[in-house]
């Protein structure tokens, strides 16, 4: 079981770096698309940084579905949390978070497409989402608060 426990957490770690740094992607993809420069400057540069989030999306992906594979292994397989207040109070929070994956994917498609109508401060604002997620998911998950 702690190997399973240790494995979701890693997943869920590294699940969560993607999520804090594909938005920041989005900041400067928005940025981009503000700045005055040359023209295949500009082109040159949404493309990296298209190419970057796009990569980074389906790893984050990936992560993702290790994650929950493993938490569900928990939950499940071993009977961790079963009754307690504690696990029906992260399991709101899990597709919270796998809401906000969503909407990033849904989020780099407009950039794809050409359809970003935000701004580059909309999404330092966006970027701050997952930071209460996971502090609630670790609150919950090691101090068990009911």
């Amino acid at each position: 079981m702690l190997w399973v426990k240790s494995l979701h957490i890693l997943f869920v770690a590294s699940w969560f770096a993607g999520l804090f740094y594909l938005p920041r992607i989005f900041v400067n993809l928005a940025m981009a698309e503000q700045e005055e420069a040359d023209a295949a400057v500009k082109a040159a540069v949404k493309a990296r940084l298209l190419l970057m989030a796009r990569k980074l999306y389906r790893f984050a992906t990936m992560l993702a579905v290790f994650a929950l594979a493993f938490g569900l292994g928990l939950w499940l397989g071993f009977g961790i949390g079963q009754g307690a207040g504690w696990l029906h109070a992260k399991l709101f929070v899990v597709p919270l978070v796998i809401g906000y994956h969503h909407g990033c994917g849904v989020l780099l498609r407009k950039f794809e497409q050409g359809r970003n109508t935000r701004a580059h401060t909309w999404y330092r604002w966006f970027n701050e989402a997952p930071v209460p997620l996971m502090l609630a998911a670790v609150v919950l998950a090691v101090v068990k608060p009911f």
